[in-house]
């Protein structure tokens, strides 16, 4: 999995240079204990390539967790200029799982509250966003929301700590596949 990230992350520098390239780390991310961090990238007149990777190797008090490793490509199509307001774009995702324990909101994956799961997710989605540019013009916020498709392929265990596994399925679920507020960062 590393190797992968690691892969990515370099085609990505390669490509970039001054005035094409921005570092951003999501907000949301942290508030769910996950270090993150993204790269993108001009690629032409109004295309840009953003790769995000996410990890949370956590476990909290009454042994909750949202453990991960996630590794976000996407391509956007600005309207106007990159970095710059509107763009829409399409995104694939993996990520490695453990969670359990925890009760999300608005009643969403009920069982992970009693159960805890552990596999792989792959989905694909459509994003839009907006990039709003910061005094300083190195600087910048953007919100993204994309929605799509995942099949994930998961254990199931009895509790969250050390319950026997209660077995394995492969599931398809429509899904957000992407919510973000980002800060930004300009190379230039």
């Amino acid at each position: 999995m590393r190797c992968i990230v690691v892969a990515i992350v370099c085609l990505v520098c390669n490509y970039a240079y001054a005035q094409r390239t921005a570092f951003k780390t999501n907000a949301l991310y942290w508030t769910t204990a996950t270090f993150n961090a993204g790269v993108e990238t001009r690629l032409s007149g109004r295309w840009t390539l953003d790769v995000s990777a996410g990890y949370n190797p956590f476990t909290f008090s009454d042994n909750k967790k949202l453990k991960h490793v996630v590794v976000q490509p996407e391509a956007r199509y600005w309207l106007c200029a990159p970095y710059a307001g509107h763009f829409v774009g399409a995104n694939i995702l993996y990520s490695h799982y453990n969670a359990g324990g925890v009760k999300m909101p608005l009643g969403i994956f009920p069982e992970l509250a009693s159960k805890r799961f552990q596999g792989d997710l792959g989905a694909v989605g459509l994003v839009y966003g907006y990039s709003w540019m910061l005094p300083g013009k190195r600087w910048s916020v953007e919100a993204v929301v994309g929605l799509g498709y995942g099949l994930t392929h998961y254990s199931k265990y009895a509790c969250e700590e050390c319950g026997s596994k209660l077995g394995e399925a492969t599931r398809g679920v429509f899904m957000p596949t992407k919510l973000a507020v980002s800060v930004v960062y300009y190379i230039k």
